[in-house]
């Protein structure tokens, strides 16, 4: 009898892999890791800008947390990784394949004073998940009435806090008089980069706008050339054409505005007039629906229609140097789908304005962001 087929068979020894073939696994799945950190985990994110000054500063980088809102599913599946979406000209994802939006479940929901990474809303023809990415402070979310007077938010009618480094412009006047005329100018453009202050607008020779950090504004009251510094508020009932709404039905402005309810998902609002203008974006834009009208009544997709209800959450987001910051004042609401995550530490920081010798801001390496 044979008994060979109870004899195990002898392993065929591994194939040893070249070199060539290691580096690529290696980055393969270095690649494949990345992509999964950067996707569902965090992604890191660099202030471009200086529309949260004094909070986080221009050259600040940041980590930002898909977990704690939870991740946003890929909407344009088909990109290259860690590319911006437009590089030389040309793009770096195909758009003719786009999802739905879906999110994972996170460990908490947008809470008002977080600071956001979200997609610019007011971008149009692009797929959300490839529009500019902004950072800033959410002010208002779902169902809250926002109002601002007098360059104060207020949530619900109560004053919301403001930012420890919050900026705001303030009008300066120098007193001529007390100032050495040869020197001045020298002396003040030191003074102003000592303490961090930028001229937004010279009115008269003796009269300027300008941001100051609010820890420096009594410092730079004391120098014995200024005459007056008062904040700069633009009054009730001036209108600003370039501020959401865009018409002049609503005479607001970036110092008085409101009230606005956000919308909120599930939230039925009358159809008129005067709602079609503060969320015909939503409604259309945002949400994919069509608004028209029909002998003289408004009608949704084609038929008439006296109420919507919203499928989404909205917040309202703005930056802390509040006179130079591009935000929810001029283009509304951000919907749901368009928010990336949460920062929440700032890793690394260079000053622009520095040297090579003295670039790096020490103090604001693995800073927590609040």
């Amino acid at each position: 009898m044979n008994w060979n087929f109870l004899k195990k068979d002898k392993k065929k020894p591994a194939v040893k892999k070249s070199k060539t073939r290691e580096w690529i696994d290696a980055l393969v799945f270095a690649i494949v890791a990345a992509t999964i950190i950067r996707g569902l985990l965090f992604s890191a994110y660099a202030i471009p800008s200086g529309s949260m000054e004094g909070t986080e500063l221009t050259g600040d980088y940041l980590f930002v947390s898909k977990l704690s809102y939870g991740a946003r599913m890929p909407i344009t599946p088909l990109s290259i990784p860690f590319t911006e979406p437009v590089m030389y000209g040309m793009k770096t994802y195909f758009s003719g394949w786009q999802l739905g939006y879906h999110r994972l479940p996170g460990f908490t929901s947008v809470k008002k004073g977080d600071i956001v990474v979200f997609n610019k809303p007011s971008e149009t023809g692009t797929p959300i998940d490839q529009r500019t990415t902004l950072i800033k402070r959410c002010q208002a979310t779902a169902g809250d009435t926002l109002t601002i007077v007098n360059a104060q938010v207020y949530i619900n009618g109560k004053a919301a806090p403001n930012a420890p480094k919050a900026q705001t412009s303030y009008i300066v006047t120098i007193d001529r008089t007390k100032i050495d005329t040869n020197t001045f100018g020298q002396q003040i453009t030191q003074t102003m980069q000592d303490l961090g202050i930028e001229v937004l607008n010279q009115m008269t020779p003796d009269k300027c706008e300008m941001i100051i950090p609010t820890d420096n504004l009594q410092a730079f009251k004391s120098y014995p050339y200024i005459k007056s510094i008062v904040p700069a508020v633009t009054p009730p009932g001036a209108y600003q054409a370039e501020v959401f709404p865009n018409n002049p039905k609503f005479k607001w402005n970036l110092d008085n505005f409101g009230p606005l309810v956000l919308p909120k998902k599930g939230m039925t609002i009358p159809l008129n007039d005067s709602t079609i203008i503060l969320y015909n974006r939503a409604i259309e834009q945002y949400e994919g629906n069509r608004l028209g009208r029909q002998a003289g009544k408004i009608t949704l997709n084609g038929k008439v229609a006296a109420t919507y209800t919203f499928t989404m959450d909205y917040y309202w987001m703005m930056g802390d140097n509040r006179h130079n910051s591009l935000d929810s004042r001029f283009w509304g609401y951000v919907p749901e789908d368009h928010v990336v995550g949460k920062a929440v530490i700032t890793f690394f920081s260079t000053d622009p304005n520095k040297d090579l010798f003295h670039k790096i801001r020490w103090n604001r390496i693995l800073r927590p962001i609040n």
